[in-house]
């Protein structure tokens, strides 16, 4: 029973043992039981912390960011819970996170409080010439060959929004008929126009098409799931693309062999040629910014709905307001509540075209107080939908920086000897050995089991082993 109580005392006195930690100069204090708590740690582990003992001192020496050590500390204190310093940025607290060996565990939970967006491991095809396929068509920053083809294929949607621009111009296109895309010259009173496989514009429209078409079908065949490949937005606004070309070119068709009516034809090409602008969209597939305000915009879609339902509601208080303000008068542009809705929206959102206004005194104090009522309701929502901007900007580029920069590292108190000071301590232990041989024959010389460390070498009296003179500091 004696044993039993002296282990225990022997045991209290170990977990009750205080350890001092040097963090860059600022000293922490506290008990060997706290840190034991989380022994797969870096502090936690008595082996893994050992390294970094300075016997000089009696303390343990860490070369690191020492804001974030007051977190790292009472992660440990209070067994488990992990907040980030206000004055210490995510990046840096991260680094600190992953030098000492939180674990993965620690590193989810933190990122799920900091409202980290899990990223999702990006599916790849299983036969090897369809993943390299697919890195080509689909991943830029795989290789060379792949940012060649994303530049080709964004030198593409950029020549293919020009044209579309170019052909609305007067001197560009056809006066009978707005929605065709057939080229109206005038040089000394005298027309010429050219037909769709004369005219430039549609030959470098469809070179486009072609590319467009060709790229969607190899990342389709390439891709690692079918069901995934339709589910994607940007894929979709790749098909929406390509098919008002094949549209107009069928209605073109038929309108020429006269099976299809000449308005329907008309209003189709008009709301097609409309389409075409979504093109532009292709390029958010290989801009980061374009990436960023859509991730802006779908986490800000409740403050977007918030701000158009307050406006809403602004709009029909107000217009209804003007409309009995300025019913008396005679010249008032105000015919009905529907007709100053225009007006409400213009002047909420502090446009003012000046296309309607009102004239009566009751009218423009409505109106004031309309423009006053939109700064403030459109003001509401920005902060929060700025802020979802600037986290995920700052997220963006936090990634980018984290390959540009190298922590610099903690050395260990006991660094790995030197291969100079490995080769004198060869020689020595050969020619103590010798000497040895030469005094008690061949009985076996006890060399210590411990590493020498660098800048101490041993004594040269062979009969204390373990002492060590410190030749260098």
């Amino acid at each position: 029973i004696l044993e039993r109580i002296q282990d225990r005392i022997s045991e209290l006195g170990d977990c009750c043992e205080r350890v001092v930690i040097n963090v860059s100069g600022l000293r922490f204090e506290t008990q060997v039981k706290t840190l034991r708590q989380f022994p797969n740690t870096l502090l936690g582990d008595p082996l893994r912390r050992l390294q970094y003992y300075d016997p000089l001192r009696n303390e343990y020496f860490f070369d690191r960011n020492r804001p974030s050590f007051d977190s790292i500390l009472y992660y440990y204190q209070s067994g488990g819970r992990l907040r980030r310093p206000i004055n210490v940025p995510l990046d840096v607290f991260l680094e600190e996170l992953k030098f000492y060996q939180l674990g993965e565990e620690a590193l989810t939970k933190f990122r799920d409080d900091e409202g980290f967006i899990k990223e999702e491991e990006q599916p790849m095809p299983e036969r090897e010439f369809l993943k390299q396929v697919w890195l080509l068509f689909e991943h830029p920053e795989s290789s060379q060959a792949a940012r060649i083809i994303a530049i080709i294929s964004v030198m593409v949607i950029l020549i293919s929004i020009v044209i579309f621009c170019l052909e609305t111009l007067p001197e560009f296109r056809d006066e009978s008929d707005m929605s065709l895309p057939t080229i109206f010259h005038t040089y000394k009173n005298c027309s010429i126009t050219m037909t769709h496989s004369e005219d430039p514009f549609f030959i470098v429209e469809t070179i486009c098409i072609c590319w467009f078409s060709f790229e969607l079908l190899v990342r389709f065949i390439a891709c690692p799931s079918k069901p995934a490949f339709f589910k994607n937005i940007m894929n979709m606004i790749d098909f929406i693309a390509i098919i008002p070309y094949f549209v107009a070119l069928g209605t073109e068709f038929a309108r020429q062999r006269g099976v299809s009516q000449p308005a329907m034809s008309l209003a189709i090409l008009r709301v097609i040629r409309l389409v075409r602008v979504f093109r532009i969209f292709k390029l958010s597939r290989h801009s980061k910014g374009l990436q960023i305000l859509g991730q802006t915009l779908k986490a800000s879609m409740r403050e977007l709905g918030l701000l158009i339902f307050f406006l809403f509601i602004g709009v029909i208080l107000f217009s209804s307001a003007v409309y009995f303000a300025e019913a008396d008068h005679e010249k008032s542009n105000f015919s009905s509540i529907p007709a100053a809705f225009w007006w409400a929206v213009v002047t909420m959102t502090t446009v003012g075209y000046g296309d309607m206004y009102p004239e009566t005194m009751g009218g423009k104090i409505v109106g004031s107080l309309c423009a006053i009522a939109g700064v403030l309701t459109i003001s509401l929502p920005v902060p929060v939908i700025v802020s979802n901007f600037s986290y995920f900007y700052h997220r963006e580029t936090d990634c980018e920086d984290q390959g540009q920069y190298i922590h610099i590292t903690t050395c260990p108190y006991t660094p790995p000897p030197s291969p100079e000071l490995a080769a004198i301590q060869r020689k020595i232990h050969v020619h103590e050995k010798a000497l040895h041989r030469e005094k008690h024959g061949d009985k076996e010389l006890i060399v210590p089991s411990s590493e020498f460390l660098d800048g101490m070498v041993p004594t040269g009296n062979s009969e204390v082993p373990n002492k060590r003179l410190v030749t260098q500091v």
